[in-house]
């Protein structure tokens, strides 16, 4: 146990790497009290369509950056650096890091969970075995196989990049997920840095056996990767090594947690059937079964909750996963320029006209749970003459509604108990608007706590819990909500919306069938005629044939045009 004599008393530090920013918050202990942060923005980077990649370097030196300068706050608000006693980590989970042992540089850019690179890789390791179907691993690892889980990007990084098959030939490969690049780093480095992972990051990988909680050596054959490139798997609540560096160097690391289990966690859902929804970049509602592992057959990923320390057993959780939520409306504003700011749309949405019935299906890269489409595209339908900004801006919105109810519907049907609230947080959730439609479109209270974000108070509980830290005093109901919204909409126009929104889904799906369809012809075209071009017989007779009508047309109206001029 720490005893600080601070007016805080100890306080615990929590890095939250989410898909769009860091940032380096304190709490104090005793009663969960934000004391300061510092938060940097990074870098999405998309060399095409589909594809989104981050600098692991930039996040590793703008996390730094942001302990520092909390730090220097800290000093100014006169309260003392030296009562930090731990720190913990949460981060986007998924998005997969791999980097040299020896040099500590990475072998290529952060492949950023929504990625959709994937999708051939997805479909050959499908082609490889006979009948196989997206579920066939999910007895093992609890998920099906998608371009979403870090398995399929390493495998695509080992298939396409060769620094990386080079490194991982010469034992020189390290793989992770962004709280192994952060502590491997924060804790040495090439100087002795750990290279672990917990269970709750571990079990995005689809490399873990969901049951034994190690990596799985028949998930590692099947997607061809070997075990020496792993990090080690630890719970979520322990100590796994002290700062190397930053003004908080001695300090342990001693929670880590992936983000959406970070919120669960920060919610204080730790009773078996107790859920939360955390809306931001996409959308995640989790839902705490207890030590019962239930496998959804109804289109939900199974994973791991948490594990508070490595004598404790580990708690499960069905999830639902939306890829689209906050970064519709970053749509909207940068693509389309409907927006000058994301929140000016709760001031839009709610002065939309109700002329027309606009659905917006924000499938940018496919549709996740409960559908699992990588097919599907993003379609608006409905769209009239009347049709203005504001109805495009409140369907984006809703969108994010029917998107939980989909899930909320699949996760009935799997536990078989309707949940009678929603508790939420997430930067969406200061959306009064969207607070309202979430609750009127899935028919229960809809409960927001005073703590938005809830992510990085999980992880800061995770850290402040471990054996030999021991200073997290806040009870479990710490989360007192300040808002709840109530449903006011009928029943019947409920039921009726729904049934609209799942006509947009139907249009929404196959759309990519057509590039797959023109990357093939391309294929076809360019491997029968695109070498020795001059001398190919086929390619020849292709092109005359393909050249005939149009010469004759020409030919035809060449004759016609002289006739004609001869006549008069």
């Amino acid at each position: 146990m720490y005893e600080h004599k601070g007016r805080y008393g100890p306080l615990v530090g929590s890095i939250d790497e989410g898909t769009s920013s860091v940032r380096f918050l304190v709490f104090a202990a005793k009663n969960a009290e934000v004391l300061t942060y510092h938060q940097k923005e990074i870098t999405q980077i998309t060399p095409h369509e589909g594809w989104v990649e981050q600098d692991p370097m930039e996040i590793l030196e703008y996390t730094k950056e942001c302990i520092n300068q909390t730090y220097e706050n800290l000093r100014r608000l006169e309260i003392d650096p030296g009562d930090i006693v731990t720190t913990g980590i949460t981060n986007q989970r998924e998005t997969t890091v791999v980097w040299s042992r020896t040099t500590g540089k990475p072998l290529y850019n952060a492949i950023v969970w929504l990625d959709v690179r994937t999708a051939e890789t997805v479909t050959q390791l499908l082609k490889s075995v006979r009948g196989a179907k997206t579920n066939m691993l999910k007895h093992r690892c609890g998920l099906p196989l998608s371009t979403y889980f870090s398995a399929t990007k390493m495998k695509w990084l080992l298939d396409n990049v060769p620094a990386v098959k080079k490194a991982v030939d010469e034992k020189d490969c390290c793989f992770g997920t962004i709280d192994s690049w952060l502590i491997w780093n924060l804790t040495g480095g090439v100087d002795g840095g750990k290279h672990i992972t917990d269970v709750t990051n571990a079990s995005r990988t689809m490399l873990m056996n969901i049951k034994t909680l190690k990596w799985d050596p028949k998930l590692l054959e099947f997607f061809g990767l070997p075990d020496h490139i792993l990090p080690v798997i630890k719970s979520s609540s322990e100590i796994y090594g002290l700062l190397a560096d930053t003004r908080l160097k001695g300090v342990p690391i001693s929670g880590c947690l992936g983000d959406q289990q970070a919120a669960l966690v920060g919610q204080t859902c730790f009773q078996q059937g107790q859920a939360k929804n955390t809306y931001g970049t996409g959308c995640f509602l989790l839902y705490n079964t207890g030590k019962s592992l239930v496998f959804s057959t109804h289109g939900l990923l199974t994973t791991i909750a948490y594990k508070m320390g490595a004598d404790e057993p580990a708690i499960y959780a069905l999830e639902g996963s939306i890829a689209v939520a906050g970064v519709a409306m970053r749509w909207l504003r940068d693509n389309l320029k409907l927006l000058n700011n994301v929140q000016d749309s709760r001031f839009i949405a709610e002065n939309a006209s109700e002329v027309g019935e606009v659905v917006f299906v924000p499938a940018f890269s496919g549709l996740y749970a409960p559908y699992w489409r990588q097919d599907a595209r993003s379609v608006i339908c409905g769209i009239t003459e009347e049709t203005s900004k504001a109805n495009i801006i409140r369907a984006a919105l809703e969108a994010v509604c029917f998107q939980t109810r989909d899930i909320l519907e699949a996760m009935n049907k799997d536990c078989g108990i309707p949940l009678k609230t929603l508790l939420v947080d997430g930067g969406m959730c200061a959306n009064d608007f969207l607070m309202q439609q979430q609750a009127d479109l899935v028919g229960i209270p809809v409960v927001r706590p005073s703590m938005l974000e809830t992510t990085a108070l999980g992880a800061a509980m995770a850290a402040g819990r471990a054996k030999g830290i021991e200073v997290w005093g806040v009870s479990e109901n710490h989360a007192v909500p300040v808002d709840t919204f109530l449903p006011v909409l009928k029943e019947d126009e409920r039921d009726y919306k729904y049934s609209r929104w799942k006509m947009a889904i139907e249009r929404s799906l196959g759309w990519s069938a057509n590039d797959e369809k023109k990357a093939l012809e391309e294929t076809r075209w360019n491997n029968t005629f695109g070498s020795n071009i001059c001398n190919n017989e086929e390619y020849i007779q292709e092109t005359i044939s393909r050249s005939l009508p149009g010469l004759i047309y020409v030919v035809g109206t060449c004759i016609l045009l002289i006739m004609a001029d001869l006549n008069s």
